[in-house]
């Protein structure tokens, strides 16, 4: 009999790497269709990284250019630009290969949670992009060149640029995650909706820090990380109990 149980686990476990594998799959596949699509029909690499330079191009002197010091440089980084820009726009079929192969193994109650944190921190992050693109990024670029000396040519490099800009929005990404955060903490029972009020100052002292480290230093671009992060922090605090609720287990109501 217990040969027999182990070796029925050792089958669901197979079973299990095979439906991960096959999931994967179809993801990378989405990706690939996608990538093909922006790399030979429309908009193509060289306009996807124009999109990108854009707002670096708005603050430099009228004329100027970016330039690329490698032999290969400038076909390589418009390739990894719409290789990423293939995988944003795939996203929600990569999240829905996710969702379909840990659905089945979640209880009801578990899947209301599952669900929506999904959903919502895939908003968040693509909403904190968008913030840093279309907000942060004009006024940052805006205020290195016009600190730079009269007697400096500004001439950013293409693969450095991309560097800066992935790193930035990574981390406004993530610092937009701040509510998932909040709400998990607070249906895990690992931490209480008082005790992260209580906690205020800290929190306030902490986004400071994290926006100075992170952003250039110049106060217009720490306080357009600082000021969000702590507001959604508020809005945190606001909906996890709402989360808490609507997610509980039957025994858990009663």
């Amino acid at each position: 009999m217990p040969e027999q149980q182990q070796a029925g686990a050792q089958d669901t476990f197979i079973s299990h790497l095979i439906e991960l594998r096959n999931r994967l799959v179809k993801s990378a596949a989405a990706v690939l269709i996608v990538f093909g699509i922006l790399f030979i029909l429309w908009p193509g690499p060289a306009a996807i990284y124009d999109f990108l330079a854009r707002p670096m191009m708005a603050s430099l002197p009228l004329g100027a250019k970016m330039i690329a010091t490698g032999v290969i440089t400038p076909f390589l980084v418009p390739m990894k630009v719409t290789l990423l820009a293939a995988f944003v726009v795939a996203l929600p079929w990569v999240l829905y290969q996710l969702w379909a192969f840990v659905a089945p193994g979640l209880y009801a109650h578990e899947k209301k949670l599952v669900a929506p944190l999904v959903i919502s921190s895939s908003v968040l992050f693509i909403a904190g992009v968008a913030f840093c693109y279309f907000l942060v990024f004009g006024k940052v670029f805006k205020f290195i060149n016009d600190f730079a000396p009269k007697s400096i040519t500004v001439a950013p490099d293409i693969e450095n640029y991309l560097d800066f800009v992935m790193t930035m929005c990574l981390a406004f990404g993530m610092t937009f995650e701040v509510p998932v955060v909040v709400v998990v903490l607070v249906r895990m029972g690992l931490v209480s909706v008082d005790k992260l009020k209580s906690i205020r100052p800290y929190v306030a002292v902490g986004v400071a820090v994290i926006a100075a480290i992170v952003t250039p230093p110049d106060a217009m671009s720490m306080l357009l990380l600082a000021a969000p992060m702590y507001l959604l922090y508020e809005i945190g605090l606001l909906v996890a109990p709402l989360f808490v609720k609507a997610t509980q287990a039957p025994e858990e109501a009663a």
